[in-house]
């Protein structure tokens, strides 16, 4: 009877203990493989003048915050690495001082970042080296490493996956940008590496990210699809075939003004990693042409002496705001050709910006001038006051007007993790990018 008892305590000692584990696991892992939450974070930035958004993301034990330009036009997340750094630029915040938990180049995610390129990988215990370049010709070397990324559900709880990111120790951006810079990038692609298809893969969150990045600067970046509005999305199928690794739309037809510009068939990259949007040479040669036309008579001209950008308008007196130029300039429309009425239109707001001078400058850029050849990128300018999603599980990407100075309301922000819970604080505020990795 003793020895019963004492088998009957030890299997309910067990019992408890397993139940003990999976209750942990469950709350603060959350590596199912049917996530039920959404992670939200808050965006700071703008356009014009500092040119990118950025999110901030806790990393490591006990977690630090860093500063990550938002980048869905690129797979690789990397923060500046003190390992020690050979080129660090000046930041928000101090180096990540990387843990001994190294990425092998036998890594499958080793090979996702050198991907279509060979690499040498003589010994699996080799490091993962990795180079990326910008189309901006800003660029990332160093090596990959893992840690705790951990993340605050909007339900409450809590997950702490380990992921794998970028060591970078030497970093290059445009002589044009000025500091500080963020932290790092923030890879939101479609590649194996991104962050958010390891958060998938480890069942933390499902494969849909959404941003929402207001004209008055700030807005909110989520994982996860509770915050896809149920109505009201315009959705396009997603090409596999025109652009690998990249989030293609397939291609469009350009409007101006509701007229037909002549040039159909482009190809149509989302990247929230490029500051402004970017046409080829035929359909920004098209647009300038047609802009330039309507401008005729209007008492507005060519600001030789503005290098904002590359095309910039004058007035009788400074301009203060888009609003005073918005009846001058016709919206801008594309027309998918995959998906039947899905259109994305462009108001003034979302490709024109007032420079410092006072004048209006065109936010759509040749890409040919920077080697995109024959992709154009749909840039931030772009996804001005709209919910921007990209659902991996469905192979589609939608958008919507939104009210994106307000965060979606779910409550108080733990300082020790990612993202919000419960009520939706607004406190954002204000922090050129990248174009996509190609």
């Amino acid at each position: 009877m003793h020895s019963e008892m004492k088998l009957m305590i030890i299997i309910i000692s067990v019992l408890a203990a397993v139940a003990l584990i999976q209750g942990c696991y469950s709350a603060a892992n959350r590596h199912s493989k049917s996530p039920t939450s959404s992670v939200v974070f808050p965006v700071t930035g703008n356009v014009y003048p500092r040119g990118y958004y950025h999110a901030t993301v806790n990393i490591g034990n006990p977690p630090k915050p860093y500063f990550l330009d938002i980048d869905t036009g690129s797979d690789l997340t990397w923060l500046q690495c003190d390992v020690p750094c050979v080129k660090c630029l000046p930041a928000p915040h101090k180096p990540y001082k990387p843990n001994k938990d190294l990425v092998a180049c036998m890594d499958p995610l080793c090979a996702s970042v050198h991907w279509p390129d060979n690499y040498d990988c003589k010994s699996s215990q080799d490091q993962c080296d990795y180079e990326v370049q910008y189309a901006d010709h800003g660029s990332s070397l160093g090596l990959l490493v893992k840690d705790w990324f951990p993340l605050q559900y909007i339900n409450g709880s809590v997950a702490k996956p380990r992921l794998a990111f970028g060591c970078g120790y030497n970093q290059e951006v445009l002589a044009s940008m000025d500091p500080p810079y963020t932290d790092g990038i923030l890879g939101l692609g479609v590649g194996k590496a991104s962050i958010l298809q390891q958060l998938h893969e480890l069942g933390v969150t499902k494969n849909v990210v959404g941003h929402c990045l207001s004209a008055q600067g700030d807005g909110y970046l989520f994982f996860g699809d509770e915050l896809v509005p149920s109505a009201g999305v315009v959705w396009t199928p997603m090409s596999t075939t025109d652009i690998e690794k990249h989030y293609s739309l397939g291609t469009a037809e350009l409007y101006v003004g509701g007229k037909k510009s002549g040039i159909k068939g482009l190809p149509i990259v989302f990247d929230s990693g490029s500051t402004y949007t970017y046409l080829n040479a035929e359909a920004y040669k098209a647009l300038l042409s047609m802009l330039m036309k309507d401008l005729k008579g209007k008492h507005i001209d060519i600001a030789t002496d503005d290098e904002s950008l590359p095309v910039c308008w004058k007035g009788s007196k400074p301009f203060k705001s888009i609003q005073d130029v918005k009846n001058l300039f016709k919206p801008i429309m594309l027309s998918f050709a995959n998906s039947k009425n899905a259109r994305l239109q462009f108001d003034p707001e979302a490709y024109l910006i007032i420079s410092k001078h006072g004048n209006v400058c065109l936010g759509i850029l040749n890409g040919s001038e920077v080697g995109l050849e024959s992709v154009n990128l749909i840039g931030d300018i772009s996804m001005l006051d709209k919910i921007i999603l990209y659902d991996n599980e469905n192979q589609r990407i939608g958008w919507a007007p939104a009210n994106c100075n307000k965060l979606p309301s779910v409550g108080d922000r733990d300082p020790d993790y990612g993202g919000l819970c419960r009520t939706y604080g607004s406190s954002m505020g204000i922090f050129q990018s990248h174009c996509a990795a190609y």
